[in-house]
C-alpha cells in the first residue's frame, strides 16, 4: 500500500502509516496523526467463531459504506463515534482509541440466533422489552457471556463506565430501530464495541453493518445481514447491497 493516500482530511493529506493489527474482517493502519487511524474493509466473511470462512466479493466496500452513513447520522444524533470521515471504498479515516474496552455489548428486541438457541425460544418471537448481554472479547474463550460483576472482576471495566455505556446501547437501540423502520427494516438484534480516545471520551467504535445487526425487511421477514452467509442463504452480496441503496435514500 502507497505511503500517502490521495485524500484529504478537512485540513491536510493523511499519511499512512504502519499496519496495527489485523482482524477477522479489517486492518487498522497508524497515520501520521497520533490520534487518528485509517481502517481498511476486507472481504472475508466469517461465522461461528471463525470456524466457517469464505470471502464476499465487495462485501468490505458495501460494510464501509453502510457503516459510514450510520455513524453520519448517529453523530447528526449526538453520539460520540470513533468515525472521522470514509476515505475511499474500503477506507475509512477514525479516531483512534487508546483505550480499548474488551467486552462487546449486545442489544436484542427479536429472538434470533443464539438466545433463541439458548432459551429454546422460537426464531422471530417479539421480547417484552430489549435484552442487553454482555459478551468477553476473547477469541480463544469463543466470546463468552459474562456480567457486569465478571466484568469488574476482571479489570475489563467498572460499575460506572458500564453504567455510561449500557445508557448509550439503549439510546443506540431506540435510534437505530427508528432509523431502519423509516426504509421498512426490521432491527433484530446488535452488537457494539466502544473505547475511549485521548481525552477519555467514550465513543462507539468498530462498525455498524449487516456483519454486526440483524436486519429483517419488515414485510418479508428476510434477512438482509450475516445469517445469509451463516446458513448459506445465498444472495449475499445483494442483501447488504439493499441495505445500502435503503440507506442511501434518506442520508
Amino acid at each position: 500500500r502507497s505511503t500517502l493516500f490521495p485524500y484529504t482530511t478537512l485540513f491536510r493529506s493523511v499519511k499512512l502509516g504502519e499496519l496495527l493489527y489485523t482482524g477477522k474482517t479489517k486492518q487498522i493502519f497508524g497515520t501520521d496523526d497520533p490520534d487518528l487511524i485509517v481502517v481498511h474493509y476486507k472481504d472475508d466473511a466469517l461465522a461461528y467463531n471463525g470456524i466457517k470462512r469464505a470471502q464476499i466479493a465487495n462485501k468490505g466496500v458495501l460494510n464501509n459504506k453502510i457503516s459510514a452513513i450510520i455513524y453520519g447520522m448517529l453523530e447528526k444524533e449526538g453520539f460520540h463515534t470513533h468515525f472521522v470521515r470514509r476515505l475511499s471504498d474500503r477506507d475509512q479515516l477514525c479516531r483512534r482509541k487508546r483505550q480499548i474496552i474488551k467486552l462487546e455489548f449486545i442489544v436484542r428486541n427479536i429472538a434470533a440466533g443464539s438466545m433463541a438457541k439458548r432459551l429454546g425460544l422460537k426464531v422471530g418471537t417479539q421480547l417484552a422489552t430489549p435484552v442487553y448481554e454482555i459478551t468477553y472479547k476473547n477469541d480463544d474463550l469463543a466470546d463468552p457471556i459474562i456480567n457486569e460483576h465478571h466484568a469488574v472482576a476482571l479489570g475489563l471495566s467498572s460499575y460506572e463506565e458500564l453504567a455510561e455505556i449500557h445508557d448509550v446501547v439503549a439510546r443506540l437501540n431506540t435510534t437505530l430501530q427508528r432509523i431502519f423502520a423509516q426504509i421498512g427494516v426490521t432491527l433484530v438484534d446488535a452488537k457494539f464495541e466502544f473505547g475511549r480516545t485521548a481525552d477519555g471520551t467514550l465513543v462507539v467504535a468498530d462498525e455498524i453493518s449487516p456483519d454486526t445487526t440483524r436486519l429483517w425487511d419488515t414485510k418479508t421477514l428476510e434477512s438482509l445481514d450475516r445469517d445469509r452467509f451463516r446458513k448459506d442463504l445465498g444472495k449475499i452480496s445483494e442483501a447488504y447491497e439493499e441495505i445500502l441503496n435503503r440507506l442511501s435514500s434518506i442520508a
